[in-house]
């Protein structure tokens, strides 16, 4: 007697779909993404329209100069012509206290940001004497690599960022970032040190 060929019962796929959406969700979760590094910034407040434009002639003792060739050297100078003062072959690592100097000019350096009395004073701290004048101007090449760029962006970022805990701790008794956005303390310590980096568009400067 010939034997019936046994059938063979089916799968079910009824539960294929959510297990394929559990494995999906599993990668998502534990899967790293490359992401675009960028830097925070606080955007200036827009211009008054009614403002009419004027030319401002900008002494050279109160502007830095960061310039990064297309050898992806890096030098600075500032000061009017007489005073200059200038350096070529600079390290990543060197500008951080060269802009904190810069900027703070703790001995009142007639080639550095001259003083200026606070106005309108500000919160807490009255006319406090800034450098309000001064200005970080950062000068790269066409070829300049971008990752050169972004890590002297960083280290003039982190310049102010010390500056302020410095002067927070020293007013107020605690870190700058460990104060309230918008308080009076904030207030005033970004007053003290507006954080002025200017970018100009890139050109061509060549090798040292």
């Amino acid at each position: 007697m010939a034997r019936k060929k046994r059938k063979v019962p089916g799968l079910n796929g009824s539960s294929l779909a959510d297990i394929s959406f559990i494995l999906l969700i599993f990668f998502l979760i534990t899967t790293s993404m490359d992401t675009d590094t960028g830097l925070v910034r606080r955007l200036p407040q827009p211009p008054d329209p009614n403002q009419q434009e004027e030319d401002v002639k900008v002494k050279g003792r109160n502007v830095l100069v960061v310039q990064v060739n297309m050898n992806n050297e890096i030098m600075y100078y500032y000061g009017d012509e007489s005073k200059r003062v200038s350096k070529s072959g600079v390290q990543i690592s060197e500008l951080r206290e060269i802009a904190k100097e810069f900027i703070a000019n703790p001995e009142n350096k007639a080639n550095m940001p001259e003083f200026h009395p606070a106005d309108p004073p500000l919160p807490l701290l009255g006319a406090y004497p800034i450098t309000k004048n001064h200005i970080i101007s950062v000068q790269t090449d066409r070829s300049t690599q971008y990752d050169i760029y972004f890590q002297i962006q960083n280290e003039l970022m982190a310049a102010y960022n010390e500056l302020r805990d410095e002067l927070s701790r020293e007013k107020f008794g605690k870190y700058y970032n460990h104060l309230v956005p918008e308080s009076d303390e904030e207030l005033a310590i970004r007053g003290v040190y507006p954080m002025k980096i200017s970018e100009a568009e890139p050109k061509k400067y060549g090798g040292n």
